[in-house]
């Protein structure tokens, strides 16, 4: 049986964007995603996104930071855009605990959590699905 290390989440803020560039590069990598970015240009995008519309949250496990959220919170929802464990802590809970701090703490709890997950990041999908998430719509594109 694996052990499971306590998670304390914190509120992240412009002193972490380093870190969370670094993470959100280690997600594109991961998820197959096309983003081409560079870490200054990812470094650049997050500081704007927690200078505006976006929070983000820090997973921490015995002082190692082990994975991060990034989500908006809208009208009838709150928008999960990312989320990232380290794949030395995947399967430990940090991504149940960060989705369950993303849940008790939105301004109206009661909101639905909206998430966009590419079509063949099987391991992800199984992750949501899992968390007891539905598949509500597919997004498609042809590209020229």
């Amino acid at each position: 049986m694996t052990h499971s290390l306590s998670v304390a989440i914190r509120d992240a803020t412009t002193v972490d964007v380093p870190i969370l560039a670094k993470m959100n590069q280690q997600l594109i990598r991961d998820e197959g995603h096309r983003n081409a970015m560079s870490i200054v240009e990812l470094q650049n995008r997050m500081a704007t996104w927690l200078s505006g519309e976006y929070s983000a949250v820090i997973a921490e496990q015995e002082g190692d930071t082990v994975g991060y959220a990034l989500f908006q919170e809208n009208a009838d929802h709150v928008y999960v855009r990312q989320l990232f464990v380290s794949e030395h802590s995947r399967r430990h809970g940090v991504g149940k605990s960060l989705v369950t701090w993303i849940n008790q703490h939105a301004d109206d709890f009661e909101l639905r959590l909206r998430i966009d997950v590419l079509v063949g990041n099987q391991q992800a999908i199984e992750f949501w699905h899992a968390l007891g998430f539905k598949d509500y719509c597919i997004t498609m594109e042809r590209e020229s």
